[in-house]
């Protein structure tokens, strides 16, 4: 299973990660793929980029090395119902959004319920195009119903190359990632792949989720980034919608 676009990494703006969007790109070029998403956190993770930055992307190309570029972030979410950290007139001009939980940045309950609805009511807001590695046994979720909304809202979900390296901060990860690609297959929800790259070595890096998706034998028809036109065009769609 070949894929085309990597849609999650991060440039030296999030303040924890090592290559600037130009060696990102180069490298993404060099493995052949079509296109990235550089998706910078936003501005509620320590040592990340201001506002400013996400109000500027338009003076990005884009293009670099003969790949395309779709300028977006990985945004957090704050609580339980659902609030991230950018504003929505932002979002709705971004390339491509992805949101996740992360602990320095999440303030509310960590039970299955509240997780779970947390992931709900940010999918319903129409304004996130990916939830990303929603994975980590730290805040545990109802797979099923996250499968569900996600194929009703048309919300891909994030199978996060990153989490399922060996040593890795976030927990259970392999057994729920498992959990999803279950509870995807059973609803028919679309997934997709992301390296969240923190260095470019790392990007259009797939070896541990696709060990996982053949563990699994997940369909390659509901792996979306095989094709990058297949990921511009579902999320024009979703822009359209919104």
């Amino acid at each position: 299973m070949k894929m085309e676009i990597d849609t999650h990494m991060h440039t030296i703006s999030s303040g924890h990660a090592y290559s600037s969007l130009r060696e990102m790109a180069k490298m993404a070029a060099e493995k052949g793929l079509k296109a990235i998403g550089i998706t910078d956190h936003a501005p509620d993770m320590p040592g990340s980029c201001h506002l400013f930055h996400f109000q500027n992307l338009r003076v990005v190309p884009k293009q670099m090395y003969g790949v395309r570029l779709l300028m977006g972030s990985e945004v957090n979410i704050r609580n339980g119902l659902g609030e991230v950290d950018l504003p929505v007139e932002i979002l709705r001009k971004l390339d491509l959004v992805v949101a996740s939980i992360h602990p320095p940045c999440y303030e509310g309950d960590c039970t299955l319920e509240e997780i779970t609805r947390c992931y709900e009511r940010v999918m319903e807001s129409g304004v996130v195009d990916i939830i990303g590695h929603p994975d980590d046994g730290r805040f545990p979720v109802d797979y099923e119903r996250l499968a569900k909304k996600a194929k009703e809202t048309g919300t891909l979900l994030e199978l996060n190359n990153s989490s399922l390296k060996p040593g890795g901060f976030r927990l259970n990860t392999r057994e729920n990632a498992g959990k999803l690609l279950r509870a995807c297959m059973k609803e028919q929800t679309k997934i997709v792949l992301g390296s969240d790259a923190h260095v470019d070595c790392d990007v259009g890096t797939f070896a541990y989720a696709e060990a996982v998706l053949e563990e699994a034998g997940f369909p390659e028809e509901l792996v979306v980034n095989t094709s990058a036109e297949q990921v511009e065009a579902f999320l024009k769609e979703k822009r359209e919608i919104k």
